[in-house]
C-alpha cells in the first residue's frame, strides 16, 4: 500500500529520532535502515526540503532532525516524500458524479481519511516509546535504542574470588 520511498523515509526518520540530537552520516543511516545509499540521498533531500531534517557537510556534519521527535508526525514524513492523496472528486471523471463520490470511492476516501488521521496523531517519539516485543530497525533482543549494541549480562563472579577476600571469622 505504501511506496518504497515512504517506507525508506519512515525508516530514516525513526533512526534519526532514536539518535537525536546527534547527526548521522548518510552511510550510517543507510546501513542501519538497510536503504540503498543512492536512494537514501534522494529521500533525505525530500525530507530536508520539507523542513524535517537538516544536513551539514564536512567534518562533524551529517543529517539530523530539524525539530524534536515529539513534534514530527508520521503524516509529515509521508507527505514530505509522497503526499497522501485523498479522493475529492470522481477518479473516473464521470460528469454525473462530480464531487459527489459514489459509495465505492467514498469508502476508499474514508479509509484514506482514517489513515491520515492516525498518521497525524502519531509522532516519531510515540513510535519509539511504544512498548512492543520488537524495536523498530533492531535485529537483536534487549535493544533499548536503535543505536545501542545488544545488551549483555556481566559474567557471574568466579567461585575463587568469593572466598579469597572473605573475612575470616
Amino acid at each position: 500500500m505504501f511506496s518504497q520511498t515512504v517506507e525508506y523515509a519512515l525508516r530514516a526518520m525513526i533512526h534519526l529520532a532514536a539518535a537525536a540530537p546527534a547527526a548521522r552520516t548518510t552511510d550510517q543511516i543507510a546501513v542501519a535502515t538497510q536503504v540503498p545509499r543512492a536512494y537514501l540521498s534522494k529521500v533525505i533531500q525530500g525530507l530536508a526540503q520539507a523542513g524535517l531534517v537538516r544536513s551539514q557537510r564536512g567534518l562533524g556534519g551529517g543529517v539530523s532532525l530539524q525539530k524534536s521527535a515529539e513534534n514530527i508526525t508520521i503524516l509529515e514524513v509521508v507527505n514530505a516524500v509522497e503526499p497522501l492523496q485523498r479522493i475529492r472528486s470522481c477518479p473516473l471523471n464521470l460528469a454525473a458524479h462530480g464531487t459527489h463520490l459514489c459509495p465505492l470511492h467514498r469508502r476508499m476516501d474514508n479509509a484514506l481519511a482514517a489513515m491520515e488521521n492516525a498518521f497525524r496523531n502519531s509522532t516519531l517519539a510515540e513510535v519509539l516509546a511504544e512498548p512492543a516485543t520488537s524495536v523498530p530497525l533492531c535485529d537483536f533482543t534487549n535493544c533499548d535504542r536503535l543505536t545501542a549494541p545488544p545488551a549483555t549480562n556481566p559474567p557471574p563472579p568466579r567461585p575463587d574470588s568469593l572466598t579469597e577476600n572473605s573475612p575470616s571469622g
